[in-house]
């Protein structure tokens, strides 16, 4: 479908579809490259036992670079390219300041979760909590987080639909290939594959907005005038000092609420989890959340200044008022589209930089998923203990069936109003809740089982009762977000378009539950205090654990200086730094070995305590001797 722009038409060219063609061919010489690598060798039994740790973890050689990479073209989805900027267009640059939150959550991420894991060394993030705590927190947690992922695959394809829809006659066929493209390449070549496709695609994406970022402020008369017409729009707002809970963005929810979903997201998921476990070091692991904690950092930022010179370009006749886009989220797409749609190859590569970053979420959610199933479903919850080969076949059947799930909701992407509001619920709902559950583990020593259950079934009501509550109520049209107006003086002049400049009325929202009009940026902090607020409790009431029977590497290091110094868990931490004792199943402590080692310690102090009492004796007798002499 064509914009008319002045009475233009502007839609893809035969350049913008090569160039779109070009992506795809690219991802499928990826996956067929790593596809072939990992079977060059298939014929020797060692390829055979690896090929499930190569398919999963890529042999844990990966490099820090396409690692962070990946991770931010998992994050900088086609939700964000797209959805950033109106953000910034509707109500302000206050939501910029998230920068902040981004930094001071890869500063937690890299000191306080990353270590756990990477000290574990789990295929599944979920099973860390069948080590601190029981099996059924560690199902708990899975099953969530499974039923997130499913439910958040109509977002991943209702993107990419939205972005081809504003410049392509063949919106629907265009999204089928680019998402069968997807699977091929995950299932042939695993997280290698996926990590070099995600790196290369982020790179296009970040260029492509780069560029129609500067052209569009080159066509309207630079920075000057983006920032002056954003002024007298009231679209610059960095310090709203508010302690209003109900208020969209202020400094307090950005910062807050932001560090606590971004570090959520980014410290305890499984796709996460599973990239920073491919490398081969932890300092090399922290290497690459630096470099991811900079990369999604500028890539936000220039999507919030994309939102302002959004706005500095429609600044006198807004494209919703005036019709022209029927979502916030096509503002970026008809943006592109009247800027540079004239220039061959431009809005091709924009779109193909949207799809790639949006199925980059598809691949790392076919890949982790699969592994959350295989390990924390069929040899956890129902022992069944495959073979190297066989696990390697039903990762790849999962992923090919989930595959399947997301072409399907395709064919009903207009009528996913319902799901695509449930899908924004539930991610609110696991993100806290898991992330409060994994917390409660790593930061508090006397939690037990019982309160991480109570405590994430409790954030899980609690939360969901919130989101579902706040996606009731904006559906209803009982809470409207209040936007800053736009003007629409000049459509008539610039596009012919008649349009009645009247004030817009809100519904009066004082009888409205108050959770239900929460800033959406505290959904993820009160969902986390919750969980760890009454599983601290729980544990308390119910029997705390006994620290002399905690294994240290369940604990975040920033946590060991604060426990008694006497303690077990100290006394092994610290024996274990100095002595560098391996252990000899993942991610439980030899206590027989340290025991066997103290007590052999005791054993030779006994002995030269003994020894030395001897030599004493003899020397007394010997000096007693040469008295009487």
């Amino acid at each position: 479908m064509g914009i008319n722009l002045r009475n233009e038409e502007f839609k893809f060219g035969i350049v913008d579809y090569l160039v779109f063609c070009a992506m795809l061919v690219l991802s499928a010489i990826t996956g067929i490259y790593y596809g072939c690598n990992r079977c060059k060798c298939f014929g020797k039994m060692e390829t055979r036992a690896r090929s499930l740790a190569e398919y999963l973890s890529g042999s844990k050689n990966m490099k820090p670079f396409p690692v962070a990479m990946s991770l931010v073209a998992s994050y900088v989805s086609g939700v964000t390219v797209l959805g950033t900027p109106a953000e910034i267009y509707n109500f302000g640059s206050q939501y910029c300041i998230i920068g902040i939150a981004i930094w001071t959550s890869g500063l937690i991420v890299a000191t306080v979760y990353m270590p756990v894991f990477f000290k574990l060394q789990l295929n599944s993030s979920y099973e860390y909590l069948e080590l601190r705590f029981n099996r059924l927190v560690r199902i708990f947690a899975s099953v969530i987080f499974v039923m997130d992922e499913i439910f958040f695959l109509p977002i991943v394809i209702y993107v990419p639909s939205l972005a081809l829809n504003q410049g392509s006659l063949f919106s629907t066929f265009l999204v089928i290939i680019v998402i069968v493209v997807n699977i091929v390449v995950m299932l042939l070549g695993g997280i290698k594959a996926v990590i070099w496709t995600d790196t290369w695609q982020i790179v296009i994406m970040f260029i492509s907005v780069v560029v129609i970022v500067i052209l569009g402020t080159v066509t309207i008369g630079g920075v000057t005038v983006v920032w002056n017409r954003s002024v007298e729009g009231g679209r610059i707002s960095f310090l709203n000092l508010s302690t209003s809970l109900y208020e969209r963005h202020t400094v307090i929810s950005v910062i807050i609420g932001g560090t606590m979903y971004w570090t959520s997201f980014n410290a305890v998921n499984q796709t996460m989890v599973q990239r920073y476990l491919s490398l081969p070091t932890k300092r090399k692991a922290a290497i690459s959340i630096l470099y991811f904690t900079i990369g999604i950092s500028a890539f936000v930022s220039i999507c919030c200044f994309a939102g302002l010179l959004i706005y500095a370009t429609y600044f006198n006749c807004d494209p919703s008022e005036s019709g022209r886009i029927n979502a916030d989220d096509q503002l970026f797409p008809l943006f592109v589209m009247e800027i540079v749609g004239h220039l061959p190859g431009v809005p091709g590569m924009f779109v193909a930089g949207v799809c790639g970053a949006a199925l980059s979420s598809l691949s790392v959610i076919l890949n982790s998923t699969s592994a959350v199933v295989l390990e924390d479903f069929l040899r956890s919850c129902f022992k069944v203990e495959l073979s190297e080969k066989h696990a390697t076949l039903f990762v790849k059947f999962v992923a090919l069936a989930l595959g399947g799930i997301s072409l399907g909701f395709l064919f009903v992407i207009d009528k996913l109003g319902g799901i695509l509001a449930m899908s924004g619920a539930l991610t609110s709902i696991a993100a806290g809740t898991t992330f409060g559950v994994f917390s409660l583990g790593m930061l508090i020593p006397w939690a037990n089982s019982k309160g991480a259950l109570a405590g994430g079934i409790s954030g899980a009501i609690v939360s969901g009762i919130i989101s579902f509550g706040i996606q009731y109520v904006n559906g209803a049209g009982l809470v409207v977000p209040h936007k800053i107006p736009g003007s629409v003086e000049a459509c008539e002049t610039i596009y012919g378009i008649k349009i009645n400049n009247t004030m817009k009325r809100y519904p009066d929202e004082s009888n409205i539950f108050p959770l239900f009009r929460l800033s959406y940026h505290y959904i993820t902090p009160i969902a986390v205090m919750t969980v760890m607020s009454v599983g601290t409790v729980v544990s308390f009431l119910t029997g705390k654990t006994d620290l002399r029977l905690l294994d240290p590497d369940l604990i975040s290091p920033v946590i060991h200086r604060f426990l008694p110094k006497k303690s077990d868990v100290a006394m092994r931490a610290h024996y274990s730094k100095e002595n560098g004792v391996k252990n000899e199943k993942v991610g439980l402590f030899n206590m027989q070995h340290f025991d066997e080692v103290t007590t052999a310690k005791n054993s030779l102090l006994g002995e030269k305590v003994d020894e030395s009492q001897e030599a004493s004796e003899k020397k007394h007798k010997v000096s007693e001797e040469e008295d009487q002499v």
